[in-house]
């Protein structure tokens, strides 16, 4: 075992992924020589050689455009876009091109393919560098979307994405890539796609979160008089229904939390599934602890866009005295 930073659990699944399986290849803007902007390919430029560690242009487009080629020419490519923001020039590749082949082939061929992109607010970075898109690729069929809140994760979750024979978008929440550690297995092992987490076990509130949220929940969990039972849904798409379900049927009270706008954000999809699934054991509405509808704000006001441990509470309290 060895205690690991999600970054570097991330790193150790490219690194492990690539010795098992020379069709592993990675592209992107600085990941060769420089080890990507924040460090997660380090030092696999200089073990794998340029060949498969390959630095790009500062082309989105042509970064994906690429990959899909170089996928459905039998390769398993992990292309890098730098921060979220930056997936727009990429949209028409990703989604009408990498999410739809395995329909428009009738599954002669398929696509796979791992995108690997820094998600999320909390670093104090500049506009288009923040943002939080997860529901975007989740509206998007032929797309499997991830994003891990824990070392564990990440790493067992990468693997699994990287050995998947449909496009991954692995979204890596960047405000905890060095947050904490945690014991993480040096020797092989997988996460599965579509498989949520119970961090905490409860009996009065369901709480629902992903990504760096998931830590601003367990800081509420453990302020909070109810017993919580959180879930880190882990995979934005294809969702875990069954695990919410179970829960909601326990506790019949439920919150949900996520960074990205409120409007037509993931949580507005959870809700509606758990009032088509557990409409009659639920004792109160379902609260929501989002982001807010406008762009994410620079430094000063940054952290109040975030949810934290105090607005999440609040909806707890909300939510438990109905």
């Amino acid at each position: 075992m060895a205690n690991l930073t999600l970054v570097q659990a991330i790193n150790l699944a490219l690194t492990q992924e690539m010795e098992d399986d020379e069709r592993v290849i990675l592209l992107g803007e600085d990941v060769g020589k420089n080890g990507g902007v924040f460090r997660a390919t380090e030092g696999l430029h200089k073990r794998f050689g340029p060949g498969r560690v390959v630095d790009t242009p500062l082309a989105e487009s042509g970064i994906i455009g690429t990959a899909i080629g170089l996928a459905m020419g039998g390769l398993r490519p992990v292309p890098e876009i730098q921060f979220e923001g930056f997936l727009g020039p990429a949209y028409d590749q990703i989604c009408t091109h990498a999410a739809r082949f395995r329909t428009r082939t009738r599954g002669a061929l398929t696509v796979p393919l791992t995108i690997r992109v820094p998600v999320g607010g909390g670093i104090h970075a500049p506009e288009l560098h923040s943002d939080s898109p997860e529901s975007i690729y989740a509206h998007t069929p032929g797309l499997k979307v991830v994003m891990p809140a824990s070392p564990y994760d990440a790493k067992g979750l990468l693997v699994s994405a990287i050995r998947d024979p449909d496009p991954v978008i692995f979204f890596e929440p960047k405000r905890i890539y060095r947050a904490f550690r945690e014991e993480v297995p040096e020797d092989e092992y997988t996460v599965p796609i579509g498989s949520a987490r119970v961090v905490a076990e409860g009996s009065d509130i369901t709480m629902i979160s992903w990504g760096a949220s998931v830590i601003q929940c367990m800081n509420a969990v453990e302020a909070a008089s109810a017993s919580i039972e959180l879930i880190d849904l882990r995979t934005i798409y294809p969702i875990d229904t069954p695990t919410i379900v179970e829960s909601v049927k326990k506790t019949g009270r439920v919150v949900i939390v996520h960074e990205a706008p409120r409007t037509c954000g993931l949580g507005a999809e959870l809700a509606t599934q758990i009032m088509e699934h557990c409409f009659l054991h639920l004792e109160a509405p379902i609260q929501r602890v989002t982001g807010f509808d406008t762009v994410m704000p620079y430094y000063k006001l940054e952290l109040e866009y975030l949810p934290d441990a105090q607005r999440i509470g609040e909806a707890v309290e909300q939510v438990a005295a109905y």
